[in-house]
């Protein structure tokens, strides 16, 4: 064989091995294609096992305060493990009581937000929804108890004049001592007396009580249907009030019964029944 021949022949192998090399590099799987046991990734990404949070918040654990007073409510005390909640007329009643008892026991000068929730076992905000300032809180509470006094209805105005007194005697001796003493503060915080603190408490139009039993006895035909100075009708339960104020204790029978008599029904033209 030539020179020339082998000199092609190799040329013509080498050919053919760089085919083969290549043919070879082709048929062989990348290490970067995907293999079998990874699945390739889906176009639609698959759902979270923590959900999107929803546009509209999850509900508070607190909710606001009502803007209606009678519908709060309060916590239990902590010393009921919060097991109850007291509502509307149940609570009102709790924290009046509370106040009262604060009141009685303290003065107009503890009579505080902090003593009287402490006492009833709520929380000062429960408090303040109701009752604003610690005077519409004293009124509340004064209101609840200064309960009117069983006005008689005995066919006599004397009858009547004397039973009233007693009530009054036996029913306002408590609550004098406490005006008298409790609520000295009040009375010269607010510059108001005793009896603008007793008119803010009766009812709106509500004649008095010896109004009621003088308006009877006119029409009865006792009392002749003239004008009279309310000064002059309400006398008795003013010298009665005089008297406890004065004692610091109930009033006598026999004076009640003096004042009716030697008094008052002299100053109304009835004559005396001695």
């Amino acid at each position: 064989m030539s020179r020339e021949h082998e000199r092609n022949a190799g040329e013509r192998g080498a050919t053919g091995a760089q085919a083969a090399e290549r043919r070879a590099n082709t048929a062989t799987p990348s290490t970067d294609a995907a293999r079998p046991s990874d699945p390739a990734p889906s176009s639609d990404p698959a759902p979270s096992s923590d959900p999107a949070p929803s546009s509209d918040p999850a509900p508070s654990s607190d909710p606001a305060p009502s803007s209606d007073p009678a519908s709060l409510n309060d916590a239990a005390s902590p010393s009921d493990g919060g097991a109850s909640r007291r509502r509307g007329a149940k609570l009102e009643d709790a924290l009046l009581d509370a106040a009262w008892d604060v009141l009685l026991e303290h003065g107009y000068h503890g009579f505080t937000y902090e003593a009287v929730a402490a006492r009833a076992g709520t929380s000062r905000p429960v408090l303040y929804r109701r009752w604003p300032h610690r005077d519409d809180l004293l009124l509340a509470t004064l209101t609840r108890y200064w309960r009117p006094i069983a006005v008689p209805d005995t066919g006599s105005l004397r009858d009547d004049a004397i039973g009233f007194l007693r009530n009054a005697d036996a029913d306002r001796a408590g609550m004098i001592t406490l005006m008298s003493v409790q609520l000295v503060d009040y009375f010269q915080d607010t510059g108001t007396s005793l009896g603008e603190l007793r008119d803010t408490l009766l009812p709106p139009g509500h004649p008095t009580a010896f109004g009621t039993i003088v308006a009877r006895a006119v029409e009865r035909g006792e009392l002749p249907d003239v004008p009279r100075p309310p000064r002059v009708v309400n006398l008795p339960l003013d010298l009665l009030r005089h008297d406890l104020f004065m004692t610091m204790r109930p009033v006598p029978d026999e004076a009640i019964v003096e004042i009716v008599d030697e008094v008052w029904l002299p100053l109304l033209g009835v004559p005396s029944a001695s």
